[in-house]
């Protein structure tokens, strides 16, 4: 297998585990990150650089790994002011999905290639490599990044073009919004009826209604911590997104009703979790 030069824009807190993954798996990296300090543990083993141009110079695949459409945008748009033919660029950002094939044809036009491959999960299956990537764009693109992707993920699925990946994550993180609101009112209730958090999440996960979603956020429930693996902010995002993609349906106005609320009351840089809080302050 010919070794290409990996390049990775955005180590947040995914982006930094996930470039973490490929300089472990021995790839030759380069990393940039708006913010320096977040990109200085990588020094040793890799090279980080302190412009998108230089990195993009010396990267023949580059990841970006970005918050929002703003984010991405700001991003690409320094990319298109460098030559980039024959590289790709695998955007792993959760943006919407305008803004991802928008991006996607710009970046062809400059005779490059794009794949949107944004992710399930969150910071401690990024760490892991234990990823779902779902991805939009051409056979041959993918085939090219399979390798790379491999180490972040146990799952690479391929939906179709560009706008694809983009289209399921954004159901996936609607039915989970789903999921972690229902969660949180079920505890609350099962409390309110004189049943101890512990145990109403025990049978909760032993029972058909349990998952990995609410097992992977049943420590956070039981210590009422809620430093974010995923932050609140980060869940409304994608529910707005999902909604202006479509998702028009009974809970989708509940769902936005609530998460935003409780942005607007200052839970938005909590876990998504953190949700519970919110909803046991509106019932004192």
């Amino acid at each position: 297998m010919h070794i290409e030069r990996i390049g990775f824009i955005g180590l947040g807190n995914m982006g930094h585990p996930m470039a973490k993954n490929l300089e472990k798996a021995g790839f030759p990296l380069s990393v940039y990150n708006r913010t320096f300090t977040k990109a200085t543990d990588f020094e040793r083993q890799s090279t980080v650089y302190g412009s998108i141009k230089e990195l993009i110079e010396h990267s023949d695949i580059i990841f970006t790994m970005l918050t929002d459409d703003d984010a991405a945008k700001d991003v690409y748009k320094q990319v298109l002011g460098v030559s980039i033919v024959g590289k790709l660029f695998v955007d792993m950002s959760t943006i919407s999905k305008e803004a991802s094939i928008e991006i996607s044809k710009a970046i062809r036009i400059k005779e490059a290639s794009f794949l949107d491959a944004p992710v399930a999960g969150s910071t401690t299956p990024a760490a892991e490599g234990t990823l779902i990537i779902m991805v939009g764009g051409e056979e041959s693109d993918l085939l090219r990044a399979r390798p790379y992707l491999e180490k972040l993920g146990k799952l690479v699925k391929h939906l179709g073009e560009n706008g694809q990946g983009i289209a399921a994550k954004l159901s996936i993180n609607y039915f989970l919004s789903m999921i972690y609101q229902g969660l949180a009112e079920t505890v609350l209730f099962a409390e309110k009826l004189g049943i101890s958090r512990n145990n109403i999440l025990e049978i909760i996960n032993e029972s058909a209604s349990g998952s990995g979603a609410t097992k992977v956020k049943t420590n956070a429930l039981i210590t009422n911590n809620y430093t974010p693996t995923f932050a609140l902010d980060l869940m409304l995002k994608d529910i707005l997104l999902a909604h202006r993609a479509g998702a028009d349906y009974p809970l989708s106005q509940v769902l936005i009703d609530t998460y935003q609320s409780a942005h607007d009351k200052g839970f938005g840089s909590d876990d998504v979790m953190g949700i519970i809080n919110y909803l046991k302050d509106q019932k004192k």
